[in-house]
């Protein structure tokens, strides 16, 4: 029987041998036939990821998208030297008045002893609830619910009032008696003199500190010099107090200009000679200032100055040492009304006001908004930021801009 073989020409038999040693490498157990090729599967799972990368990415431009304006304030330096006038209750331009007290001590050697007797004094607001004012005679006796009695040594008048809103006025007050007794602290007066009429309930008086300055028997002798030197001691010691004082009772908003308070001093009695022969010199020392609403003041020195080119802007002032107030009189707790002059160099700072920024730029442009708020005379600088980045306008709700102020 004859054998038949397939002839492979000579031109396909390397081809052949090629697919044969290719299976035979992979394993394949029929060298005959070429491996099972599977077609190649999608890439769900970079695409997936690549597709949630993207969401994220937007959602968060989104999430962080801003539309904010970063302002900085104008500022402007100007000399002045002008005259105001300031009423302590006036809406033009209105003043307060602003008080600090302190006592500082110092013990010292005494040098010997003498006797005295003194009567203690101080200060009592007389209030009156009628309508009509209430004359005081002088001498006129009040007394506190202990029955201490203190005499005014000049007559005044109460302005009339109601029992919602007194008249009042401040008087000084004498002991009736010397003696420590009558050093009382903060107390309510009434007026004996007026017992058994309708008045009786009407005026009556407070004191807000105590009295002092009562005293009888024997006290410290201090030498001339060693008291002066002493005294001078005390004083300086006591200046840098009372500045300091004086500051933490200006009312928000109000400021302090340089040479606008008066600073007193009081010798305070020496206490009795002690055991030991030492004694306690003290010093009392009283401030009264003036302050200003810093916004009216800067609206009133900027009116003023020629060739400012101001058209009202709110202002404020800041670092006023380089201001200086003088007056014949600076005023005190009667005084109504009263005219100074300040000069020096005013630094003026335009006060920036968010909401009318923003009204001016929603629903702008960039190059909008800018042309908006190169018109206002407050803003030195103003830096726009929109996000993202091919946000191009801002939003028409003025409360969706967020204006900050450097």
């Amino acid at each position: 029987m004859r054998t038949l073989n397939d002839i492979i020409p000579p031109s396909r038999r390397k081809e052949v041998e090629s697919v044969i040693n290719s299976a035979n490498i992979q394993g394949n157990d029929n060298p005959s036939f070429p491996p099972f090729e599977q077609p190649p599967k999608f890439p769900y799972v970079t695409f997936g990821i690549v597709a949630l990368v993207i969401i994220l990415s937007v959602v968060a431009l989104f999430y962080f998208s801003t539309a904010k304006i970063e302002v900085t304030p104008n500022t402007v330096s100007a000399e002045i030297q002008n005259s105001f006038t300031a009423s302590k209750e006036g809406d033009d331009l209105s003043f307060k008045l602003v008080t600090a007290q302190k006592i500082a001590s110092k013990s010292v050697k005494s040098s010997g002893t003498k006797t005295v007797s003194t009567s203690a004094s101080g200060t009592i607001t007389i209030y009156n609830t009628q309508a009509k004012s209430q004359r005081l005679i002088t001498n006129t006796r009040f007394a506190t619910a202990s029955g201490l009695v203190f005499r005014i040594h000049s007559a005044v008048t109460i302005p009339g009032g109601s029992k919602s809103n007194p008249g009042t006025v401040n008087a000084a007050v004498y002991a009736d008696k010397d003696g420590s007794s009558y050093n009382v602290g903060p107390s309510s007066f009434t007026i004996p003199g007026f017992a058994g009429t309708p008045q009786e309930s009407l005026v009556y008086a407070r004191s807000s500190k105590p009295m002092t300055g009562g005293l009888s028997g024997n006290v410290s002798v201090i030498d001339n010099a060693l008291e002066k030197q002493t005294r001078s001691s005390l004083d300086s010691a006591l200046a840098s107090d009372l500045l300091a004082s004086i500051n933490d009772q200006i009312p928000s908003g109000y400021l302090l200009l340089p040479n606008s308070a008066t600073t007193t001093y009081e010798k305070v009695i020496s206490s009795p000679v002690s055991e030991d022969g030492m004694v306690d010199v003290k010093e009392q020392g009283t401030i009264t200032a003036v302050v200003f609403p810093n916004a009216t003041l800067a609206k009133k020195i900027a009116t003023s100055v020629a060739g400012l080119n101001y058209q009202g802007e709110p202002v404020t002032l800041f670092g006023v040492n380089n201001l200086l107030l003088a007056a014949v009189n600076l005023p005190d707790f009667e005084t109504s009304s009263f005219s100074f002059t300040i000069a020096g160099t005013a630094n003026l700072v335009y006060t920036i006001e968010p909401s009318r920024i923003t009204a001016a730029i929603a629903g702008k442009s960039r190059a909008d908004a800018k042309t908006a708020l190169d018109n206002y005379p407050e803003i030195k600088r103003a830096v726009i930021i929109l996000r993202p980045f091919w946000r191009q306008t801002f939003p028409n709700d003025p409360a969706s801009i967020k204006v900050v102020i450097h």
